[in-house]
């Protein structure tokens, strides 16, 4: 698994390395001053904020942490449809790519 990330400093500390090397996670990190490195990541949550987040409350943090998952998991990744992929959800992308 490959974790990508700008450069803040929650991402370069010591610590997250830690724990992902604790998990078996590889760190990539965007080059400087490339703000095209990260435009994947940046469209996600712009579109997980737009589509989930904005205008709601949650009555816990780990309220929001399973609709997030839900959202990802069951919405995302399975039945949303993206242009960018040819009109087709993230899953049937990489199953197409399977084949």
């Amino acid at each position: 698994m490959i974790f990508h990330s700008d450069r803040g400093c929650q991402y370069t500390s010591r610590e997250f390395a830690f724990l992902a090397a604790e998990f078996d996670v590889q760190l990539s990190v965007g080059r400087t001053g490339q703000c095209w490195d990260n435009a994947l990541a940046e469209s996600f949550f712009a579109t997980l904020k737009r589509e989930l987040i904005e205008g709601r409350s949650w009555p816990s943090r780990a309220a929001a942490r399973r609709a997030i998952f839900e959202w990802t998991e069951s919405w995302y990744n399975l039945r949303r449809i993206h242009s960018s992929l040819g009109y087709r959800s993230p899953a049937e992308y990489e199953t197409a790519l399977a084949a």
